[in-house]
């Protein structure tokens, strides 16, 4: 399965564990190492680097007692990479956005929301760096699946303006993954602008992944990019005598 993301473009992959506090005894267990579950990790294509693989927690939460783990300082939930949150309710998505200290909130692709998406929580969330997850799919499997996905993505599209937007599949099989350019075509359908959907499927889950990062710090975390020189820039550093060499 890990192989099937490399060879459909991905660098970094995210083994999700789900807590649904409806169920009984759901317990928060340490995260399983990356390295015993895979003893040698492929190399992304074009590059040196092997793909990076991240653990993540999500909490399904349908009342406002369940936020309270969230709030405490949890030795096993700090281990994750990422954490998202699954707010059923209007009231447990308002928290989500003000309060919790989380990466992702995930919003239901599955059904017609009970809610209705408000400026001022969404605004919050933004500012406070928490980015906001949809899930591709639903979108592929069922034609009633996909409206929903398509219909709840529009109307936070309406409020959020684009910002924030994390598109991913929660695959179970290699059959339901889609490479970056696909999802990022499937992001114009939830009314994404191009720039956007090129953004939720890269740049924004770098910037989610680096909240994370930070959530585990005490301060935060410099992440630099060497950005390339322009030819002008280059030739305007280079010595008299190498611009006339290369002039002539």
């Amino acid at each position: 399965f890990l192989f099937f993301f490399f060879s459909v473009g991905y660098s970094a992959v995210a083994i999700n564990h789900v807590i649904d506090f409806k169920e009984k005894k759901q317990e928060i267990v340490k995260p399983v190492s990356p390295s015993e579950l895979f003893p040698s990790l492929p190399i992304v294509q074009g590059t040196s680097k092997r793909i990076k693989v991240l653990t993540r927690l999500t909490l399904i939460v349908s009342d406002p007692s369940h936020c309270n783990l969230l709030r405490s300082t949890s030795a096993n939930i700090r281990l994750y990479d990422i954490i998202a949150v699954f707010p059923k309710t209007e009231k447990l998505f308002h928290i989500a956005c003000t309060t919790l200290d989380v990466d992702l909130v995930c919003i239901n692709v599955t059904e017609k929301l009970p809610f209705y998406f408000r400026r001022p929580p969404v605004n919050m969330a933004i500012d406070r760096g928490i980015y906001f997850e949809l899930l591709y799919t639903p979108a592929i499997k069922d034609s009633t699946l996909r409206r929903y996905t398509i219909s709840n993505a529009i109307s936070l599209m309406q409020i959020c303006k684009g910002k924030n937007i994390v598109i991913s599949s929660a695959a179970e099989r290699p059959l339901e993954l889609r490479g970056p350019y696909d999802v990022a075509n499937l992001g114009l359908l939830f009314g994404l602008s191009e720039s956007e959907a090129k953004a939720a499927v890269s740049t924004n889950c770098r910037a989610a992944m680096l909240h994370g990062e930070t959530r585990k710090s005490a301060c935060g975390v410099v992440y630099t990019l060497k950005k390339p020189r322009k030819v002008e820039e280059e030739e305007t550093m280079l010595p008299a005598c190498k611009k006339a060499k290369t002039q002539a």
